[in-house]
């Protein structure tokens, strides 16, 4: 099932003093699937603002379509399944993190009563908030504002929830802990959509991710399937390279990196399977052969430098 919908997007602005229009978003069309964590990632300026604005109907498109279960994002009977943790939120600071949660929910149309309550002990809980429920957010750490927030997003249980820099700010163990919320909430079937710059997190948590760039959508897939260096594989061997061996895996590959006890090949598999034959019919044991991969970072800079050159 489409979660997320989205068909021709294209959104145009007109800049206010010279009235010059800017291209938001270009022709954009992607799905994102229920019970995934998608990541949407792109440099300053890329269209990812607006297009979280245009899926939460803070604003609207010039043309094409966007839907969230199906229903049209302008429908406002779509948001009732949506939670969203807005970048650099702010709480009254005179509110206690209990209280928060109760104003938060009854503005999510939660009945104050028993049943939200109980959601709200369960929010603090799953973010270990419980002990600073009755204290004044004014003394809670960057943190505790990020899970707080976190909380508050989901508290109405939606099927749906939009994380604009969860992590900013936070120290490694507290990204840790939200990491390990976010595949806690994903186990339950929920979708989460994920916008990030600390692309290390996004590559752990997300299942796919969508690169933008001057608002054209230059890349999506899968995070394992991205990652991986095309027809580029190590092999290293139990035993050091005699210099016969090694001829004769370059007459193979002449292009082969070659070490003591590691071979490099970017020749594709038909080389690959040839020089693990060479290998084995001279004796050498191999020890593991496996497909490089890039970090997610890697990746995001080639693209986004590829993109601007053309």
């Amino acid at each position: 099932m489409h979660v997320i919908e989205t068909q021709n997007l294209y959104k145009e602005y007109t800049q206010k003093f010279s009235k010059q229009k800017v291209n938001a978003l270009n022709d954009f069309t992607f799905n994102v699937e229920q019970g995934e964590i998608f990541g949407l990632l792109g440099p300053n300026g890329a269209g990812k603002t607006t297009l979280i604005k245009i899926l939460l109907a803070i604003t609207f498109p010039t043309n094409g379509s966007a839907k969230l279960f199906g229903t049209d994002v302008k429908n406002h009977k779509a948001k009732t399944k949506v939670g969203y943790l807005p970048e650099n939120h702010k709480f009254p600071s005179y509110l206690t993190g209990e209280q928060v949660l109760k104003y938060y929910g009854q503005l999510s149309g939660m009945s104050a009563g028993t049943d939200m309550n109980k959601r709200i002990d369960e929010m603090l809980g799953m973010m270990n908030l419980t002990q600073w429920r009755n204290t004044k957010i004014k003394k809670y750490s960057k943190g505790m504002m990020q899970k707080l927030g976190l909380a508050q997003s989901m508290l109405s249980d939606p099927d749906l929830i939009f994380l604009d820099e969860p992590t900013d700010g936070v120290d490694p163990i507290g990204r840790k802990e939200i990491r390990d919320i976010l595949a806690q909430i994903k186990s339950r079937g929920k979708t989460i959509f994920l916008n990030s710059h600390l692309l290390s997190e996004v590559e752990m948590i997300c299942d796919r991710v969508a690169i933008l760039n001057k608002g054209d959508l230059i890349k999506e897939g899968n995070v394992d399937d991205l990652t991986k260096a095309e027809n580029i594989f190590a092999i290293h061997t139990v035993d050091t390279l005699t210099m016969d061996v090694k001829q004769k895996v370059l007459a193979i590959d002449g292009n082969a990196g070659i070490g003591e006890k590691e071979i490099n090949t970017e020749a594709g598999i038909d080389k690959l399977n040839g020089i693990i034959d060479s290998l084995r019919s001279n004796g050498v044991k191999i020890q593991t052969v496996n497909q490089k991969t890039s970090t997610l970072e890697e990746l995001f800079i080639n693209v986004i430098k590829k993109d601007n050159t053309n």
